[in-house]
C-alpha cells in the first residue's frame, strides 16, 4: 500500500495529457474534463494562496513583536493570533454574505441581501451539485477570502501598539471583520457600485490596504500617543526591541504576498492564466526589491546611514504599492512603482510624527499611503483605469472607513475605555494586560 501511495502522484502527472493540461486535445468523450480541470486547478489556486496570505498573520505578528519594546512583545503576540481567530468566525458568521451577495441586494449595489453565515459545499459533492462548476469550490473561494480580511485587521494592530486595551481592540477588531471591510469590499468585489462604475483595484491596495490604514489612523487619533514620544515640541524616537524578529517578519510578509497578488488572478485553469500569475508573482517580488533599495538610498541620503526600518517598511511599502494592478506593468514599470512606494514611505514617517500621530510600526504611512499610490498607478499601466475613477474610490472607501471606524473607537472610549493607565503603559502592556512577559528575565527596556 505504502508503495502503491508513492507511485500515485507519478501516476497522476503521466496521466495529465489525458485531461488536456499538457496538450489540448479537448475532453475526453463522455467526460466533462475541461471543466473538471478548471474547477480544480481554480481551487487549488485558492488554498494555495490562502494558506500563503495566512502564514502572513506570522509576518505581522513577528514585525510587531521587533518594533515594540520588550516590556508589550506577548501583548502584540497576543492580539496578532486573537485577531486572526476572530475574524476566521465572524467572517464565517457574517461577513462572507456581506461582501458576496451574488447579485442579491437589498439597496441595489451597495449592501448585501443575503444574510446569515457562509455555507460550505456538501461532502463529496459531485460535478452536477457544485455551487458553481465552471469556476471553483465555495470552501477554497471562502478560505481565500477570509485571509485577505484577516489582514486588514493586523494592520490597525501594529500602529495602536503599547498602549491600547486588549478587549477593546478586539471588539474593534469584530465590527471591522464582519461588518466593515466585508460592506465596503462587496463594493468592488462583489459586485457592487464600485465596480460598475470602473474602479480598478486587483488585490487590494485600496479594499484591504488602505482600510486597515484608515481604521489604524483614526485608532491613533482617538488613542492618543504613547508616553514620552511628543514632548517638549520634539519627536523622540522609541526604538523597538528586536530588528532580527521585525525582519524575519517582513520576509514572512514578502513571500505571503506571492498568494496575496498571484491568487487573486482568480484563475489557473489555462495557460494564459498560469502565465499571469507567474508574471504577477515576477512584479510582486521586484516591487518590493525597488521599495526597499530606494528606503535604503533616500535613508543613506537624508541621515548619512542607512535605516533598517525604513528599508523593511520600503520593502513592503513596494509591495502594497504594487497590489492594486501587480498584472498589467512590465519588469520596470513595477520596479518603478515599488521604489516610489519607498521614497514615500521615507518621507511619509516623519511627516506623520510632525503631525503627532503616534504609529508604532509605520502602517499608516506603508498600508494607507501607498494604499492610495497604488491605486493611483494603476492608470499608468492599464488603460481600462481612469484617474477620475480611481479617486472616486479611494474618496468613497477612505470616507466610509473614517466615520464608520471613528464611531466605533468613540463608542468604546465611552463605554469602557480603550487606553491602559498610565502605570501600566510604563510598567507595560505584557505585565499590566497580560500578567505574563515575552522576555521575562530582561523585560525593563
Amino acid at each position: 500500500m505504502k508503495l502503491l501511495k508513492t507511485l500515485a502522484p507519478v501516476a497522476a502527472l503521466i496521466a495529465l495529457p489525458s485531461l488536456g493540461l499538457a496538450q489540448d486535445e479537448g475532453p475526453v468523450p463522455g467526460v466533462n474534463a475541461s471543466t473538471d480541470t478548471i474547477f480544480i486547478l481554480n481551487s487549488l489556486l485558492f488554498l494555495i494562496g490562502g494558506f500563503l496570505v495566512m502564514w502572513m498573520a506570522a509576518g505581522f505578528a513577528m514585525l510587531e513583536a521587533g518594533l515594540v519594546r520588550s516590556k508589550n512583545v506577548a501583548m502584540q503576540c497576543m492580539k496578532n493570533v486573537v485577531l486572526f481567530s476572530l475574524a476566521g468566525i465572524f467572517y464565517y458568521l457574517i461577513g462572507y454574505n456581506l461582501m458576496y451577495p451574488l447579485g442579491t441586494w437589498s439597496m441595489d449595489g451597495m449592501l448585501s441581501g443575503v444574510w446569515g453565515p457562509a455555507v460550505l459545499e456538501a461532502v463529496g459533492v459531485t460535478a452536477d451539485a457544485a455551487d458553481d462548476y465552471s469556476y471553483a469550490s465555495t470552501g477554497s473561494d471562502f478560505f481565500f477570502q477570509l485571509m485577505f480580511c484577516a489582514t486588514t485587521a493586523s494592520i490597525v494592530s501594529g500602529t495602536l501598539a503599547e498602549r491600547i486595551k486588549l478587549w477593546p481592540f478586539l471588539i474593534f477588531t469584530i465590527v471591522l471583520t464582519a461588518i466593515i471591510y466585508p460592506l465596503q469590499a462587496s463594493w468592488k468585489w462583489g459586485g457592487g457600485f464600485l465596480d460598475e462604475a470602473g474602479f480598478l483595484d486587483f488585490a487590494g491596495s485600496t479594499v484591504v490596504h488602505s482600510v486597515g490604514g484608515w481604521a489604524a489612523l483614526t485608532g491613533a487619533i482617538i488613542l492618543g500617543p504613547r508616553i514620552g514620544k511628543f514632548k517638549d515640541g520634539r519627536v523622540n524616537p522609541i526604538p523597538g526591541s528586536n530588528l532580527t524578529l521585525a525582519t524575519l517578519g517582513t520576509f514572512i510578509l514578502w513571500l505571503g504576498w506571492f498568494g496575496f497578488n498571484g491568487a487573486s488572478q482568480l484563475a489557473m485553469g489555462t495557460v494564459g492564466d498560469v502565465a499571469d500569475v507567474s508574471r504577477i508573482f515576477a512584479n510582486t517580488n521586484i516591487a518590493a526589491a525597488g521599495g526597499s533599495v530606494a528606503a535604503l538610498i533616500i535613508t543613506q541620503i537624508m541621515y548619512k546611514k542607512p535605516d533598517l526600518t525604513m528599508v523593511l517598511n520600503g520593502a513592503l511599502a513596494g509591495l502594497v504599492s504594487i497590489t492594486a494592478e501587480p498584472l498589467t506593468p512590465t519588469l520596470g514599470a513595477a520596479l518603478i512603482i515599488g521604489a516610489i512606494g519607498g521614497i514615500i514611505v521615507v518621507f511619509a514617517v516623519p511627516m506623520i510624527d510632525k503631525l503627532k500621530i503616534d504609529d508604532v510600526v509605520g502602517a499608516i504611512p506603508v498600508h494607507l499611503i501607498c494604499g492610495i499610490w497604488g491605486t493611483i498607478a494603476v492608470v499608468f499601466t492599464n488603460a481600462d483605469a481612469s484617474f477620475a475613477t480611481q479617486l472616486y474610490g479611494i474618496v468613497v472607501v477612505g470616507i466610509f472607513t473614517l466615520i464608520s471606524s471613528a464611531l466605533v473607537w468613540f463608542i468604546l472610549k465611552l463605554v469602557m475605555g480603550i487606553r491602559v493607565s498610565e502605570e501600566e503603559e510604563i510598567a507595560g502592556l505584557d505585565m499590566g494586560e497580560l500578567g505574563m512577559e515575552a522576555y521575562p528575565e530582561f523585560s525593563k527596556g
